[in-house]
């Protein structure tokens, strides 16, 4: 527990034990998942916790409200990870009153088989009065569920993002804010930056000085930097000047042409990220192909189709909207080497992508013909 400001607290909670986020991000570093409570003249608590931490985060709430009793509970985000101890505080806190949108309501049916009898529906603009502090909503539909909402807090300055500007990662545990976030926001609402673009637009008109997310840290100081990615990875623009070369090998052949494309662009002076597709962690991979400018995939044939892990790579890239970058490929098949067309076809549905039409083609080994393909491939990316 910490304060955010003098009389608005943090109590939320880390996780250690869980080892896959939505049971498919690797988190080596756990979770946070954050709560908050504002003690004014009217108390609201913001958002619960995962149902695992319940005694946990109840705990730490009773020790920040005392003999106070919470007037609203305000629920920004419906995930299980967040709501799933509605009923119990309700159930702790009788005369609490549930603030949350529409679609909030019918979601609480739908995940826990009850309705909130004492329920304050809140939509784009509404105020909630709490005395010195007053609480403007924000809808956010899609960031990245549909009745995601934000709130303002018009005193102290500050924005509570739900998941929007959050991240993996405990918070005892110190690690820089950008990776971790750009995989979190990639793999988790990289889909919807439509949406996240219409949110952005509306905190723009905010002054904004902290921003208290449902995972991560409280982010503060010079918060343009937070949101300019934000701005970046939603807009689905490349935050480098990079080449990212993905790789899928069997007997290590394409994984040293791989090598060898990725040497000479080195010594031309280019930032390379070089991915063993088959053993790197897949959410980390997507993640850098957004950050890259340049992609260069590199697959065997198998099986008449794609290597499985170049197959399901570029369908993550495809669900997300991956667009607007230069695609270069290479290929390899001893007998059937089709797999650059594969590549290509599974990309069809990405839009603004520039193809490089040098492609190099290996015919089970490296071979000299091999030699100038992947110079002239170089010279492409270079």
């Amino acid at each position: 527990m910490f304060n955010v400001e003098k009389d608005i607290y943090y109590v939320g909670v880390n996780d250690h034990a869980v080892d896959l986020f939505e049971g498919m991000y690797k988190v080596p570093d756990g979770m946070s998942y954050n709560s908050y409570i504002i003690k004014d003249e009217k108390v609201a608590v913001l958002d619960t916790v995962d149902a695992a931490f319940g005694k946990e985060w109840m705990t730490n709430v009773k020790a920040v409200l005392g003999d106070s009793q919470p007037a609203y509970l305000v629920v920004h985000h419906m995930e299980p990870d967040h709501s799933a101890n509605i009923l119990a505080f309700i159930k702790e806190y009788p005369s609490v009153q549930v603030v949350g949108n529409a679609k909030t309501f019918t979601m609480i049916k739908e995940y826990f088989g009850f309705e909130v009898k004492n329920a304050l529906t809140v939509g784009e603009g509404s105020i909630l009065s709490l005395g010195r502090h007053s609480l403007r909503f924000v809808m956010a539909p899609l960031v990245h569920w549909p009745e995601v909402m934000f709130s303002y807090d018009e005193t102290d300055k500050i924005l509570f993002s739900a998941d929007a500007f959050g991240k993996f990662g405990a918070l005892d545990v110190q690690q820089p804010w950008d990776d971790e976030a750009r995989r979190y926001y990639i793999g988790i609402v990289g889909k919807y930056g439509v949406q996240v673009q219409n949110v952005l637009k509306k905190v723009s008109m905010l002054q904004v000085d902290k921003i208290c997310p449902l995972h991560g840290p409280v982010l503060e100081g010079d918060l343009s930097h937070y949101i300019g990615l934000y701005d970046i990875w939603s807009s689905y623009r490349p935050e480098s000047e990079a080449v990212m070369i993905a790789y899928a090998s069997i007997y290590g052949h394409t994984k040293a042409v791989a090598g060898m494309l990725a040497d000479i662009l080195k010594k031309a002076g280019k930032e390379v990220v070089i991915a063993d597709l088959a053993r790197s962690d897949r959410a980390e991979c997507v993640a850098q192909a957004f950050r890259c400018s340049k992609l260069v995939l590199a697959s065997v044939t198998y099986n008449a189709e794609l290597f499985p892990c170049m197959r399901e790579f570029i369908d993550c890239l495809a669900e997300r909207n991956f667009r607007a970058r230069k695609v270069g490929f290479i290929e390899n098949g001893t007998w059937s080497p089709i797999s650059a067309k594969l590549m290509r076809e599974r990309l069809a549905c990405c839009k603004d992508l520039d193809y490089i039409e040098n492609t190099v083609k290996i015919r089970a080994a490296f071979s000299a013909e091999n030699a100038a393909e992947i110079e002239a491939l170089a010279n492409e990316l270079i």
